[in-house]
């Protein structure tokens, strides 16, 4: 049994979704993986981690949209404001969202659906740099 440990930093511009897919399979093999789980786990509290659509980038503008109209910026209720608007609304929705998947691994990739990619979805409108642990038990 291979139980391994990786950590991926990704470097965000700012509030969106970013595909880590492909970067997941390299690694997948790269250790050789080839069945299992992949566990996936975000150090933050203002990101978070989802599987989305990823054929139709509308979806995940969509998913921004209805995010943005549930917990927007600059609410006056929130007095969490240290970082500026975007802060207690960051937090929110990376409660109401993911900080951790498990996907099966299945011939050295993720076990993922013909549509479905894995991304990590920034809450924050500044760029910043994104820890996420991989444990990887094959």
């Amino acid at each position: 049994m291979l139980i391994c440990q990786e950590e991926l930093t990704i470097e965000t511009s700012g509030r969106g979704s970013y595909e880590l897919t492909a970067l997941i399979n390299d690694l997948l093999a790269k250790v050789e993986a080839v069945t299992g789980i992949c566990h996936l786990f975000i150090k933050h509290t203002s990101a978070s981690l989802m599987i989305c659509e990823n054929q139709d980038p509308s979806v995940r503008v969509d998913l921004e949209t209805f995010m943005s109209d549930l917990v927007p910026d600059g609410d006056r209720r929130f007095i969490h404001t240290y970082e500026g608007p975007d802060d207690m609304p960051a937090h929110v929705r990376s409660v109401l969202t993911q900080t951790n998947l498990s996907i099966p691994i299945t011939s050295k990739k993720l076990a993922l659906g013909t549509w479905q990619g894995v991304y990590l979805w920034e809450h924050r409108l500044e760029e910043n740099k994104r820890t996420i642990v991989l444990t990887i038990h094959s």
